[in-house]
């Protein structure tokens, strides 16, 4: 138990979990904007997003509507990379602390 707690009151587990929750929130605060600020232009300026591409069908609220897809699938992507390259190996470090 006094393992336990020494990693639980280290400074690099607190560093960790601020560093986890910074991340966490700052993307989810990206994807927040992307998709709730989507669905206010669908609320707000619908003549907008029925504008025609060009002389084409396509609206312009079909590319916006992917646009918003992608950025959740970047999002995700930069807290893969995040997690695998800096936390996983943070998290690995403080493990191997306690089986010391």
């Amino acid at each position: 138990v006094s393992d336990t707690r020494r990693v639980l009151d280290s400074p690099d587990f607190h560093r960790l979990v601020t560093r986890r929750w910074t991340i966490s929130l700052l993307l989810t605060a990206a994807l927040f904007l992307a998709y709730y600020g989507f669905i206010l232009l669908v609320a707000l300026d619908k003549e907008l997003l029925a504008r025609r591409l060009g002389g084409a069908v396509t609206t312009l609220g079909i590319p916006l509507g992917v646009g918003v897809i992608i950025v959740a699938w970047a999002l995700t992507a930069v807290y893969v990379l995040w997690a695998n390259g800096s936390y996983d190996p943070a998290v690995d470090r403080l493990k191997r602390q306690l089986e010391e």
